[in-house]
């Protein structure tokens, strides 16, 4: 029990407001729960369901990793029938020995990039961090983070991809926006990821880039994930949900803010 001091009232807990999912509950015990029934559920179709953006098949354990209340090396071992997945928790492992070899993960470009100049368009940053930047997997993914405290890893990817590649923006915007949000806002796994997608990090192919459209449509082909966290596109057919500028008008939802991602198909690699 935490006591404050008299006089201070803290008020209600914050709802979140993410239905039909509902708040995440902490603990070691809720955390074993899960585990179990996720491993009992979802663990023998993760590879084939892995990347399914509107499906519920990823473990969503990342937080309860984060604060302690699970184990990584005893979930990797009751995981150990599905490679994909354990091979999740070996990238998680591989960004906490980078950070230890370089504690300024956080601040600092892990492998600077000559000429590298980063845009300051502020309006852009805004339109990103409120899910408003007229594309839509990008912002019903940005809109989840805000409303869930949660990102699926393809979603985490095509997002701060649109931000780095798309928009030149700094990586370490999109970070500390994820730290800000993300119940599993680990440093070592959030910076060492967006380092990656920047191309400032642990990747020997630096210049990959990432078509947020083509990502959309392979990984939530049926529009049902953007239809969840964007309703103003909620009426649109499949052939436009992921593509509504095809489409005269639509109301309440903006135009794209950049279409530069239609001349970054080069080096493509579907993770």
């Amino acid at each position: 029990m935490v006591r404050l001091p008299d006089g201070l009232d803290p008020g209600p807990l914050p709802y979140v407001g993410a239905a039909p999912y509902g708040p995440l509950r902490g603990g070691e015990t809720e955390g074993r729960r899960r585990m179990t029934l996720w491993l009992r559920h979802c663990l023998e179709g993760y590879a084939e369901a892995k990347d399914d953006l509107a499906g519920e098949t990823t473990s969503r354990l990342s937080p309860y990793l984060h604060f302690g209340c699970l184990s990584p090396l005893e979930l990797a071992a009751l995981g150990a029938a599905s490679e994909d997945f354990v091979r999740r928790l070996c990238w998680r492992d591989f960004h906490h020995q980078v950070t230890r070899a370089f504690p300024a993960i956080r601040r600092r470009d892990y492998r600077p990039r000559r000429g590298r100049r980063w845009t300051d368009d502020k309006e852009a940053m805004e339109a990103w961090r409120e899910g408003r930047t007229g594309l839509p997997i990008v912002d019903a993914a940005m809109r989840q983070l805000a409303a869930e405290g949660w990102l699926h890893d393809r979603a985490r990817l095509i997002v701060a991809a649109y931000l780095t590649r798309c928009l030149g923006l700094d990586w370490r915007i999109g970070a500390d926006h994820f730290a800000e949000h993300l119940l599993d806002a680990d440093v070592a796994v959030n910076c060492g990821s967006w380092q990656w997608v920047a191309g400032t990090g642990n990747d020997t192919r630096p210049g990959r880039a990432f078509n947020p459209v083509r990502q959309a449509k392979r990984f939530d082909p049926d529009g049902d994930y953007v239809r969840r966290h964007v309703p103003e596109l909620a009426h649109l057919p499949r052939s436009l949900i992921h593509e509504p500028w095809k489409v005269s008008a639509v109301r309440d939802y903006p135009s794209p803010i950049t279409l530069s991602w239609e001349r970054a198909d080069q080096a493509i690699r579907e993770d």
